[in-house]
């Protein structure tokens, strides 16, 4: 058979099921709709949560190094922190030593809501074994940290 249906060794590359970056694209979107439910009785994005995440282990935290922790640029991570800070989770205020800087701490209603949040990391685990989210967690964070250096190396 020849044409797009065509799988010959010069287009095997191309196979989906070949790709490393479609079944991390499927499990983000199946992860957002897993937590999705969970997080939005928290009133929360995905995102947002992530944020919420560093913030409840150390805060208060630069702009700066909530994009570095998250591997998000400040452009994306800008209006997701000003919608935080209009739903009173966190503040943003500027660094008195460097103004160019934001700095983020938690509000009352952010600081409080981390016991409201508590079972969310079990949303995945659905009877998994903890070795087994681990094992998973570790093969992922490897994962991530090959293509962050990549990414380092351009």
């Amino acid at each position: 058979m020849s044409g797009p249906e065509s799988s010959s060794g010069d287009e095997a590359p191309l196979l989906l099921d070949r790709q490393v970056c479609f079944p991390l694209y499927a499990a983000t979107n199946l992860l957002n709709r897993l937590y999705g439910p969970v997080l939005r009785q928290l009133g929360l994005t995905y995102p947002q949560y992530l944020v919420m995440l560093v913030l409840w282990e150390r805060q208060p935290q630069t702009v700066g190094a909530l994009g570095s922790r998250l591997y998000l640029d400040s452009g994306t991570l800008t209006p997701l922190l000003k919608r935080m800070e209009a739903a009173d989770y966190i503040t943003r205020t500027r660094d008195p030593e460097d103004e160019r800087r934001v700095v983020i701490g938690l509000t009352d209603k952010g600081k409080a809501l981390r016991e409201k949040a508590v079972h969310v990391p079990g949303t995945i685990a659905n009877g998994r074994t903890p070795e087994g989210i681990e094992e998973l967690r570790e093969s992922v964070r490897n994962l991530v940290a090959m293509l962050a250096e990549q990414e380092v190396l351009r």
